[in-house]
């Protein structure tokens, strides 16, 4: 069985790492807005909360069903680890906000 190229390899990491930049992006801008709603009790409407909760969804969806590349390196899968408990924080955090 012939080895896999590792330029192929080198692409999957760059490309799992870029992907996972955007997704820590994300994570940002919930936790922004979550800090903005927390200190303005009147945003915390129905429309709001059912808004930010399928936002919280999907990045949940996408960090837990995300595959790390064969080639990545444990800083990789520590990154990893850091952004899962990193969205349970914030969807703590929006519990307490919606509560």
């Amino acid at each position: 069985m012939p080895m896999p190229n590792p330029a192929v390899n080198e692409s999957l990491v760059q490309n799992w790492r870029q992907f996972m930049d955007n997704v820590e992006k994300s994570l940002d801008l919930v936790e922004e807005q979550l800090n903005e709603a927390s200190e303005m009790t009147e945003i915390c409407t129905s429309e709001w909360c059912e808004a930010t909760e399928h936002v919280i969804d999907d990045l949940s969806n996408f960090l837990f069903s995300i595959s790390m590349p064969r080639a990545a390196s444990e800083e990789d899968s520590k990154r990893l680890k850091d952004l899962k408990k990193r969205l349970h924080d914030l969807y703590a955090q929006y519990k307490q906000t919606a509560g």
